[in-house]
């Protein structure tokens, strides 16, 4: 059997996921400028309708979503088969199985699993911004097993059924799963850059020196992001959305989130927040 090719990009929307795909073109494909934020090194979200049909020869909209689900699995493995070099595929879905009992993530396929998590109260904000929803109807979302992406079947979408559940349920579905998984935290990507893209790349197997980590570092900036969407625009905006890069700055949750859905969301997401730095001992917010 070939070695598996694929790295997994994977995480809870508006965790960090972009900004590392940002990087990594900046980091693979040097140029003298920033890369075009619509240009990105070929990171396909695994849930591309686009690369279904043509990678399969089928419709995906001939089919069903739990169909779709039996077949994904076969796709990802045939990539990686047919991969000559790593391949690395943006995933929102929580780590799941199909029907018929087959992880939607086949670990024969998978090199490893970057797996991107940020503080929660900050997900929240950025989130409902993505969403045009109110604080409280994100905090609603994000607490329910049942929330996801493209999940109506009366509508042709440009993505497949994506089952995220509950945030807290996305974070311990990958912790469960068995792959070779690198945690990145986005409060660390924002305070030591350097150390955590470092970690990052050298997991993934991806041979570049300090100085030229450092260059794509400088490269995919916030404020060169902002500058870059407010001129060219950014593709992969939600048109609910005013603005993609938002300001990016941990315990920005602060300014918005009324105590009583702190309170909340903290009561239910306690034990994770702990693990991962989000709270203290006593369950008091760090950031």
């Amino acid at each position: 059997m070939k070695q598996p090719q694929i790295i997994w990009l994977a995480s809870y929307p508006k965790s960090g996921n972009t900004w590392f795909r940002i990087f990594l073109t900046n980091l693979l494909e040097p140029e003298k400028a920033p890369a075009s934020i619509n240009k990105l090194h070929a990171t396909p979200i695994a849930s591309s309708r686009s690369m279904f049909d043509n990678a399969t020869g089928l419709s995906a909209a001939n089919l069903t979503f739990d169909e779709l689900d039996r077949i994904r699995p076969e796709l990802y493995q045939y990539l990686s088969d047919n991969a000559s070099t790593t391949l690395f595929h943006k995933i929102h879905d929580a780590y799941s199985l199909n029907l018929a009992g087959i992880p939607l993530v086949p670990a024969p396929a998978t090199k490893g699993v970057l797996y991107f998590i940020r503080n929660p109260l900050d997900v929240i904000i950025s989130y409902a911004a993505h969403m045009n929803k109110t604080p409280k109807e994100t905090i609603t979302a994000m607490q329910a097993r049942a929330h996801g992406f493209c999940k109506r079947d009366n509508k042709l979408h440009n993505q497949l059924r994506q089952q995220l559940y509950s945030w807290a349920q996305h974070v311990e579905s990958w912790e469960q799963s068995g792959l070779p998984m690198k945690i990145i935290r986005y409060e660390d990507m924002v305070e030591k850059p350097f150390e955590t893209f470092r970690e990052a790349t050298g997991f993934a197997g991806i041979n570049k020196d300090d100085k030229e980590i450092e260059k794509a570092l400088a490269y995919s900036k916030i404020e060169k992001l902002q500058l870059q969407e407010e001129k060219e625009g950014f593709k992969e905006k939600s048109p609910r959305s005013k603005v993609f890069f938002r300001k990016g700055i941990p315990g920005n949750w602060r300014e918005f989130l009324a105590p009583d859905d702190v309170e909340s969301f903290i009561s239910t997401n306690k034990a994770i927040m702990i693990r991962y730095g989000y709270l203290s001992a006593d369950e008091q917010p760090v950031y």
